[in-house]
């Protein structure tokens, strides 16, 4: 039975129709579980729903296409993708591939994979040239992990920002994190409310912040994981 409804998935083949330019390659790390639920790894269930929906979008378009690993057999493939956790998607260009999705990109997240797409294959984001500049001084490495829900309307803000700073920065790796899938890193990293967003383990917020704010929590953690890249003051008009 198909994942997305006939009206939806005509949509979306007229959407990628206008916008995708260039390939991009749908890289899914899930794992073989025989239909077995196994005690701190997700339903398979929801694996296999990850994995109907990737494949029914990349069918979309002859611009898109999906690669699918077993986390355990594919090891090594998994560690050069730092992916430690299924489901896991990636979205790769030759120029990017630290967009990523940890658990199913339904509800509100599909509107976010979808622009994703978009950005990646027309080669440009809708960051602001400041933003882009502040990225490109970035010292790094980076990683964002915004934690959401599939019915949070404010969570899409913060995962777009995120995977849009990855896009402009090799510097930067940028994780979706659904916490019904997670629930072991909600709990460890103390989400109460989403979208919460966690940088290196050293700078966190809640919130839906707009893109100078969230640029500058951003910065803020580049400072601390190597202070001589802290953001220079402002100098007063």
């Amino acid at each position: 039975m198909p994942v997305l409804r006939p009206k939806d998935a005509e949509f979306l083949r007229t959407r990628f129709a206008e916008t995708l330019v260039t390939p991009v390659r749908i890289v899914l790390f899930t794992r073989e579980t025989g239909g077995v639920i196994v005690p701190g790894h997700p339903d398979p269930r929801y694996l296999e729903l990850t994995h109907l929906l990737l494949a029914e979008l990349a069918g979309l378009s002859d611009r898109l296409s999906l690669d699918v690993h077993d986390i355990e057999q594919d090891r090594g493939l998994a560690d050069e993708y730092r992916v430690d956790k299924v489901p896991a998607t990636i979205l790769v260009t030759p120029a990017s591939r630290g967009v990523r999705f940890f658990g199913l990109p339904a509800g509100y997240e599909l509107a976010t994979l979808v622009e994703d797409l978009a950005d990646l294959s027309g080669g440009k984001t809708r960051l602001s040239d400041e933003t882009r500049a502040a990225l490109k001084a970035l010292a790094g490495p980076l990683h964002i992990q915004v934690f959401v829900t599939p019915t949070c309307p404010y969570c899409p803000h913060a995962v777009r920002l995120a995977h849009q700073m990855a896009m402009e920065s090799d510097r930067v790796l940028a994780d979706m994190v659904e916490v019904t899938a997670f629930p072991e890193l909600a709990e460890r990293y103390g989400v109460m409310g989403v979208p919460k967003v966690v940088i290196n383990d050293l700078v966190e917020f809640e919130g839906a912040l707009p893109e100078p704010a969230f640029l500058a929590h951003v910065q803020a953690a580049d400072a601390e994981r190597d202070p001589s890249h802290a953001p220079r003051p402002r100098a007063r008009s």
